[in-house]
């Protein structure tokens, strides 16, 4: 067994199978989202001591800064820390298994019942609960990235376009010239420069990359549904700065309101079973792809969502410390989580407008709202709200 030094002392390289089982067992229980990143240091730096505490805030900071599912990229980073690209795959792949599994039986179950009265009920009262949810985050991802005035007034125009029916990728573009041009002499928070030195990750990345591309190719010739489901997955979690919730605008613009896949009930639908589910609220991918082709686009969806955070952790970390010193990455990256904050405010809109509200569910929603300010975990919220569907609604 090899061993790597970290900080001046040595630290065995953990076999692969530990790194898989090991997020296999936290992925089980990973509801919450990015409030899963504590569980991970805990077990990474305490408990297995595959890092260090500074090696892994580092890594934090990384994926709070790259797009995508910031609990999945955590994951990603433990195990490319510990043993490179194949140890990146091992944890990745462990933590997210048991949200895909329960997901897709999810999917089939409601596939076959969403029509059945109560099954009905549960899911209008659980549409009112997402609602409240989607705004929780909006206001947290408010307090987090709206930092000054200038934050502000991108939000607003945000929000502003993607109410005229601006695509949000465009408008994401026009938030990097916009923060390219306001660029400050600022630089992200101080990172150890030792635990961010270069690994020799470029040849696998390249393999990965180049396999993925023959994929897509062999799918565009093949079955172009399943081609177009793929790209615009891999497009969405490009885009999606600022954890799993900056995905959803992007999702409901492109699935719901641009190719009509799904309706929006539905697709508050699929969020709600995302909710119940450990992992990231990406796995609503995996309930797309399988309401509209079954097993096989479950997951060429859950792959496509997942695949570009996997690829940016292994190919932007050996970089990141230079990255983290430019003032123009610093002032880009302020600007599109701005953006990100006008995107969700919207899209809290637009979702509730898929709901015929009345005395009951209006109730329920504050309820849930109240409670994920009290800061009482989403599941026990969802389960809660479940329960109440059944007799209010």
């Amino acid at each position: 067994m090899s061993t790597n030094r970290r900080k001046g002392r040595a630290v065995e390289s953990p076999p692969l199978t530990d790194l898989f089982l090991s997020f296999l067992k936290l992925g089980a229980t990973a509801f919450g989202g990015p409030a899963m990143v504590p569980y991970i240091g805990k077990m990474a730096v305490d408990q297995k001591k595959w890092l260090d505490e500074g090696t892994f805030r580092d890594g934090v900071a990384l994926c709070q800064t790259i797009p995508g599912a910031t609990a999945m990229q955590t994951s990603a980073y433990v195990g490319f820390r510990a043993r490179g690209v194949a140890g990146a795959a091992a944890s990745f792949i462990g933590f997210a298994l048991p949200a895909f599994l329960l997901m897709v039986g999810l999917s089939a179950f409601y596939a076959r019942s969403y029509s059945l009265p109560p099954v009905v009920s549960v899911f209008n009262g659980l549409q009112t609960v997402i609602v409240a949810i989607v705004a929780n985050a909006t206001v947290s991802f408010g307090k987090t990235s709206l930092k000054g005035f200038r934050d502000v007034i991108i939000a607003m125009i945000a929000a502003g376009m993607f109410g005229l029916a601006v695509s949000p990728i465009l408008i994401i573009i026009l938030a990097t010239l916009l923060g390219l041009v306001l660029s400050k002499t600022n630089s992200l928070p101080g990172l150890s420069v030792s635990s961010l030195r270069r690994s020799n990750s470029a040849r696998p990345l390249l393999i990965i990359t180049s396999v993925a591309a023959l994929a897509f190719v062999v799918l565009f010739f093949v079955e172009r549904k399943l081609f177009d489901l793929a790209a615009m997955m891999f497009r969405i979690d490009l885009f999606a700065f600022g954890g799993g919730f900056a995905s959803m605008p992007l999702m409901f613009h492109e699935i719901v309101e641009v190719r009509s896949w799904i309706d929006g009930q539905t697709f508050l639908n699929g969020i709600a079973l995302g909710q119940i589910t450990p992992g990231p609220i990406v796995i609503t991918a995996t309930f797309v792809g399988y309401m509209l082709y079954g097993l096989l686009g479950a997951v060429v969806a859950t792959v496509s969502i997942f695949l570009p955070s996997f690829l940016m952790v292994i190919g932007v970390t050996p970089y990141f410390d230079r990255l983290r010193n430019s003032a123009y990455f610093y002032g880009v990256i302020s600007a599109v989580l701005g953006s990100f904050v006008g995107l969700l405010l919207t899209v809290t809109f637009r979702f509730a407008s898929n709901i015929p509200w009345d005395i009951p569910r209006v109730s329920l929603a504050a309820a849930a709202f109240v409670a994920l300010l009290l800061k009482v975990e989403i599941l026990w919220i969802v389960l809660a709200g479940t329960v109440a569907s059944m007799f209010l609604l």
